[in-house]
């Protein structure tokens, strides 16, 4: 069994055990080995414009507002957008923070009809840790991935 498989099946399980209503869920280091190894895979970052804009980004990811800021409103037109930037084929990965919001946007892809789609544990910035710090726990900066200040 490829790597590829490896990891899509690890996630697919984690998916059934929490009764997942998509594909799968990944943690921040599988989902940056699938965007090598599966080709035309897109990660999209469903975090706030301020979140990219003074927390980080992720380089060559699709940006796409679960929820604006400020006020935290559902975006209306997110799946719209969805549709205009990532094709529905494609393997999709969903990314927030923490893994929240990304799920939901990953609910909202599948009853979109995108055929693969995954939520990425931890997001962006992992879990708190005992002093209510974020970056410690988890998370894709913590697990030295690529990011750019932004």
């Amino acid at each position: 069994m490829g790597r590829l498989t490896e990891i899509l099946e690890a996630a697919q399980t984690r998916a059934l055990q929490k009764a997942l209503p998509y594909d799968g869920a990944l943690y921040p280091a599988e989902a940056h080995e699938l965007l090598s190894l599966a080709p035309g895979a897109v990660l999209v970052d469903v975090r706030t414009r301020a979140e990219w804009d003074w927390v980080g980004r992720i380089p060559g990811c699709v940006e796409i507002e679960w929820q604006t800021y400020p006020g935290a409103q559902a975006n209306p037109g997110f799946a719209a957008q969805l549709r205009a930037q990532v094709d529905g084929e494609s393997l999709v990965m969903f990314l927030c923070r923490s893994g929240a919001r990304s799920h939901g946007a990953a609910v909202a892809a599948k009853q979109a009809g995108y055929t693969e789609v995954y939520n990425i544990l931890e997001g962006f910035e992992g879990d708190k840790d005992a002093g209510q710090h974020r970056n410690s726990v988890g998370g894709w900066r913590h697990a030295g991935l690529p990011w750019i200040q932004g």
